[in-house]
């Protein structure tokens, strides 16, 4: 009798396993293209603080939990200090940053992302002082970073989502083009 009850499991635990194969879709080995998608981050801010910010980025979605890929940085900041008792510029910062990224998503529910995001950037600019009149020129040099960040991707139809993120640098290198805050990023994730 232990033998037919034991038989009647094993059949009922392949015919189960046969009917989940059946339901569920056939993943594709290898590299699949709809698993790729680009993106990145765009930025314009003008004024007292200027920011031009182009980020493209291309990454591999491994699995529905995991995805990585690589980026590019490139961007300009300028700011301007107005003395508070005249009204006159004080000092003008500009700032050039070149660069490259590697980044990693975890998924832990659907359209929530953790990511880290190691970082080598080019860092070179220059300080304009107005009154007494001086330039100081800072030497170019290479600037590590690693951005932790936690946020979420807003479907926008097709394979397209909206990614807003908050990161914050942790290394805190000198001249990081982060700053010693955790700052928000706004980016749009596209499907090819």
């Amino acid at each position: 009798m232990k033998k037919i009850l034991m038989l009647l499991l094993v059949a009922i635990c392949v015919c189960q396993a046969v009917s989940a194969q059946e339901d569920a879709p056939l993943e594709k080995r290898g590299f699949d293209r709809s698993r790729l998608f680009g993106g990145g981050n765009f930025a314009l801010n003008f004024g007292n603080i200027t920011i031009i910010n182009v980020s493209p980025q291309l990454g591999y979605r491994f699995s529905r939990y995991l995805a990585a890929g690589v980026g590019v940085n490139a961007q300009y900041s300028s700011f301007k200090t107005i003395n508070a008792y005249d009204g006159a510029t004080f000092s003008r910062e500009n700032y050039g940053v070149g660069g490259v990224n590697v980044f990693g998503r975890f998924y832990p529910i659907e359209h929530i992302i953790l990511q880290v995001q190691p970082e080598a950037n080019y860092v070179w600019g220059k300080i304009k002082y107005y009154n007494p009149a001086e330039q100081l020129k800072l030497s170019g040099k290479i600037v590590p970073s690693l951005l932790l960040g936690a946020g979420g991707a807003i479907p926008m139809g097709g394979s397209g989502a909206f990614i807003a993120m908050a990161q914050y640098d942790i290394l805190q290198s000198d001249r990081t083009p982060y700053g010693d805050k955790i700052f928000f990023n706004f980016g749009y994730n596209f499907g090819f």
